[in-house]
């Protein structure tokens, strides 16, 4: 079991940790170790490969900001795993690992070159921003608690995650979407159907994973939402 980080004073939230003893801090093991840093140099691998692609499709078409602002989307939410938490506790089911490795390089099968613009560059451009932003305050609120596949690196309930319980996914499907309408064709639009479906299976082992601690069950109660306040 893992150590728990309780970032909320509210008395809800006090009462399940006084209910509960939390355990003392644990270590990862080696296996955990190693598998972070073989992890972490592949995605490394990977991101440099894409960016690269990506970027010599833009110098062909400087008009397409909607390619650097993927790269700088795949930069922030790679990078920022090659810095996470070793977490002491995570789930390594076949499900799970596909779900996150899919959802996490799905743009390596993302089509770079030129599709039908359903809306201008710049309103797609404008759609990745936003995302992207709210993924910054997402990352932000959770600091170095952050990673590829599900893991208890302590419970966050505060920044954006007051709002909905897993506000990243919120942001990566705002800046997808902004791709989408100004990159449309086939192939993107299998990828990203692809993806969502992912993103689902991800969602819902993290939450499985995570309710195991009385404190998360708490701040499940008082946050409704996962990613889409009002429906899901």
């Amino acid at each position: 079991m893992s150590t728990i980080v309780d970032e909320v004073s509210s008395s809800g939230v006090q009462s399940a940790t006084c209910s509960e003893p939390v355990a003392l801090p644990a270590s990862p093991g080696v296996v955990d170790v190693l598998f972070e840093a073989t992890a972490r140099a592949c995605a490394a691998v990977m991101l440099g490969v894409f960016s690269y692609m990506a970027i010599l499709q833009w110098l062909a078409d400087p008009g397409r900001i909607t390619l650097l602002l993927l790269v700088v989307a795949g930069c922030f939410t790679v990078g920022l795993s090659l810095f996470s938490r070793v977490p002491v506790r995570r789930d390594w089911t076949p499900f799970t690992y596909i779900c996150s490795m899919g959802a996490t390089y799905y743009f390596l099968a993302v089509r770079l070159g030129p599709g039908v613009q359903i809306v201008p560059e710049a309103v797609g451009a404008a759609f990745q921003v936003a995302g992207i932003c709210w993924q910054i305050f997402a990352k932000a609120s959770l600091r170095r608690s952050f990673g590829i596949l599900p893991a208890n690196r302590g419970v966050v309930s505060t920044g954006a995650y007051r709002f909905i319980r897993h506000p990243m996914y919120l942001g990566y499907f705002i800046a997808d979407v902004g791709f989408l309408l100004s990159n449309f064709g086939i192939q993107n639009l299998l990828v990203y159907v692809i993806l969502s479906a992912l993103q689902a299976g991800r969602i819902a082992r993290e939450e499985r994973l995570l309710s195991n601690d009385a404190l998360y069950r708490a701040y499940r109660s008082k946050v409704r939402y996962r990613v889409l306040p009002g429906l899901y």
